[in-house]
């Protein structure tokens, strides 16, 4: 059923149920994922709501009840996510999509519960990343939930990489943490001593084990690397005080100090010895890379959980506003509609659920990409290992072949013989995948804590005062300043904004894009209701800009776009973000079309909810083209120097009134289209020079001029819109205490 753009109101009777989002988000055929996520569910709206209403966020300090928070996760089957059958748990293969379904469950509710889940899986990742074999049964063994009979209670992790240093994790390669040599017997293991002091750490207070980016200070180990401690070592292993933080309090938080004697074994993917030195096979950056570029979509996620979670509060109160009121009867618009009755109410609120929605699209699909990726990475491990190449520098360079089979195939015609030998390249696919994921991760980050922070602060807007209190329905104040601290979780914005300007100019990555650029052209063609031509345009215009940035300089002819330059390449990532975002949604509702034509459990309410949905894709694509022209017409023309009045200016673009007269007897009404005369005294308009050109930038013009064009429908999408969110229906009450 192609979404017209011209099509009528949207009769959504309910809000999107739990078999949409399975079809939208890629999991109906995954019965595990779903009984993960019902599992996760249960425990958010039953234990931690309570916890959330009872005023335990009011404390820093882990209490008796937080506690009982982590045993209703092992009870319910949120621990164990993370491992295997084998080694405890119920899921095989990548656990990315379940992580991130685990974390936008909990994140619904409350953000706390769901980094206190994620933290144990943090401290587990670099084990599991690039770790040892042994050391990789022995951990997630000792942090899986008892099983039936067992009577052990299971291990606790923390990940402490930051340091107590000023502005402490803007950089994780600012390490004080020391590794060195404790004792060295002949003919056996070494000894090491870790010294390391770290600053808010999550899940410090009930740690058993923790994993510690640690440098060398001692010659006769080199580099840096990720070292295992266990709160038994001999030695200093204290959890700290806890952070006074205002958000995430169902979490713990603290500042742990650590000086422990660990054998060498500890040492995260274990040590080769070169020329009587400990040589760790990962220094902490490669570790930390693994790590972040996964566990960074789940957190961006939990900002999109809090976003759509407001929707239906936000709905609640705005209808009950006035009931009460004397001039407020039962079966009046007024009664049943409250401040709903007015179009600003409804048109903010769209916007608010579009986010909540392009958000959750986008992280959904940065945790399925991964999830692919998962598999391909190991088979290119094993391919490099058996050409003996080892290294992330040998590993680039060997696989540079591949990026050109990779771009080559992105640019060839149907039917061409070569494709199918390519297709089959697993380095190809590995080149693929991770060019893909290089930026769709830190986008996810970025876009979606960034962006959902300041849309929650719309929302709860929304709520007018009440929104600012203690029993708002939905916990919405809570969830706003726990956005904050979202942002700056592994790494804050500053960070993801410099791993885009590297990532998304790589060749394989723009080859890509101009693949999405030229499929949002064919969705528009069928289905242009959902905004792909707004898209579509405002993908050109952001390559054209990046193409030309890249060879352009300023007024004082310094280059514009390189790494140091982040007032263009910063901006510039924003704006990419932007469009990831509404493509990703846009895939999801045509997903939603084509497998919920045929499921019996949506087949009476997918029409409609598609073609709301559909203009919600219309609304957030025009929002996506707006940031978009904006942010690129400053860099094409913000570097350029405005003229002046001078001599050398106003000979190259100014009329003298003269010089019009003249021209006049032979080009009548010429002086009408003058803009810039200089007058016989001298004089000129009053403005600060001659109306700058545009040399160089016509074609950015003509892009711009398209994309204003394209954005017609938008407003009738809105409106649209906006009456079905006056219409739909919700449940009496909210399945969570308020």
């Amino acid at each position: 059923m192609p979404t017209s753009a011209t099509a009528s109101s949207s009769k959504m009777l309910t809000l999107p149920t739990d078999q949409i989002r399975q079809l939208q988000w890629r999991f109906a055929e995954r019965y595990d994922l779903q009984m993960l996520a019902q599992s996760a569910r249960a425990v958010a709206r039953s234990t931690v709501a309570q916890m959330v209403a009872s005023g335990e966020r009011n404390s820093h300090e882990w209490t008796p009840a937080k506690n009982e928070m982590l045993e209703a996760f092992d009870r319910a089957g949120i621990t164990a996510a993370f491992m295997e059958p084998e080694e405890g748990g119920f899921i095989s293969g990548p656990k990315n999509l379940a992580l991130a379904l685990a974390a936008f469950e909990l994140a619904w509710v409350d953000g706390g519960a769901a980094t206190a889940s994620l933290a144990g899986f943090l401290a587990l990742a670099p084990i599991h990343e690039r770790g040892t074999p042994e050391q990789s049964r022995r951990y997630k063994a000792l942090s899986a939930p008892a099983q039936p009979g067992e009577t052990r209670k299971p291990w606790r992790g923390a990940f402490v990489l930051t340091e107590p240093i000023p502005y402490v994790g803007v950089d994780t390669g600012m390490l004080s943490g020391k590794v060195r040599i404790a004792g060295w017997p002949d003919g056996e293991e070494p000894w090491l001593q870790v010294e390391k002091r770290g600053r808010f750490i999550t899940n410090i207070a009930f740690a058993n084990f923790v994993t510690a980016a640690v440098t060398s200070d001692d010659p006769r180990i080199k580099g840096s690397c990720v070292m295992i401690l266990e709160e038994t070592d001999e030695g200093t292993f204290d959890h700290g005080t806890p952070t006074k933080k205002l958000v995430h309090q169902l979490s713990s938080t603290g500042d742990p100090i650590f000086n422990l004697k660990v054998p060498a074994s500890r040492i995260v993917g274990g040590y080769t010895i070169e020329d009587g030195a400990l040589v760790p096979k990962f220094s902490h950056g490669e570790v930390i890379e693994a790590v972040f570029r996964r566990t960074r979509v789940t957190v961006g996620l939990m900002t999109a959980a809090k976003l759509l979670s407001a929707v239906e509060p936000v709905i609640r109160y705005q209808r009950s506003r006035f009931r009460g009121a004397e001039g407020a009867k039962p079966g009046t618009v007024r009664y049943e509609q409250g401040i709903q009755q007015r179009e600003d109410a409804l048109h903010r609120l769209v916007d608010v659920w579009a986010t909540g929605e392009a958000a959750a699209s986008l992280g959904f699909a940065t945790a399925r990409l991964f999830d692919e990726l998962d598999p391909i990475e190991r088979q290119k491990t094993a391919i490099m290992a058996q050409r003996g190449i080892a290294g992330g520098r040998a590993e680039l360079k060997a696989l540079r072949d591949s990026e050109q089979r990779a771009v080559e195939l992105l640019t060839m015609r149907e039917g061409d013989p070569r494709k199918e030998e390519i297709v089959a390249d697993p380095l190809v696919q590995f080149v693929l995948k991770d060019a893909e994921a290089n930026v769709l991760c830190p986008a996810t980050k970025l876009w979606n804590t960034g962006n959902g922070a300041n849309m929650m602060r719309e929302a709860v807007s929304l709520m007018g005062g009440y929104g600012i209190t203690e029993d708002c329905p939905g916990f919405l104040a809570s969830k706003w300043i726990d956005a904050q601290l979202e942002a700056t979780y592994e790494g804050p914005e500053a960070v993801q904004r410099r791993q885009l300007t590297v990532t998304m100019t790589s060749d394989v990555f723009l080859a890509q894009f101009r693949v999405w650029t030229a499929e949002m052209r064919r969705v528009a063609a069928t289905h242009p209701g959902t905004g792909a031509c707004t898209l579509a345009t405002g993908m050109r215009m952001w390559l054209w800009t990046l193409e030309h940035l890249q060879n352009a300089s300023d007024a004082l002819g310094s280059k514009l776009y390189h790494g140091q330059r982040q007032g263009v390449t910063f901006p510039l990532a924003d704006a990419l973000c932007w469009l990831l975002a509404s493509r990703c949604q846009i895939l999801d509702v045509l997903e939603l079309e084509q497998r919920g034509a045929y499921d019996p459990s949506v087949a009476d309410t997918v029409v409609d909810t598609v073609q709301f949905l559909s203009d919600l894709c219309h609304v957030h694509t025009a929002r996506a083209a707006g940031e978009v022209s904006r942010i690129c017409a400053e860099l094409v023309f913000g570097y350029n120097e405005h003229p002046s009045w001078s001599n050398q200016a106003c000979t190259s673009c100014c009329f003298s009134a003269v010089e019009l007269d003249e021209l006049e007897e032979t080009m009548p009404g010429i002086a009408a289209m003058a803009v810039d005369v200089i007058e016989p005294n001298g004089s000129h308009p009053q403005k600060a020079g001659p109306c700058a050109g545009c040399a160089g930038a016509s074609d950015f013009l003509q892009l711009q001029n398209k994309l204003c064009s394209c954005l017609s429908g938008s407003r009738l999408a809105k409106d649209r819109a906006a009456e079905a969110v006056s219409k739909v229906m919700i449940p009496e009450a909210l399945d969570y205490p308020a």
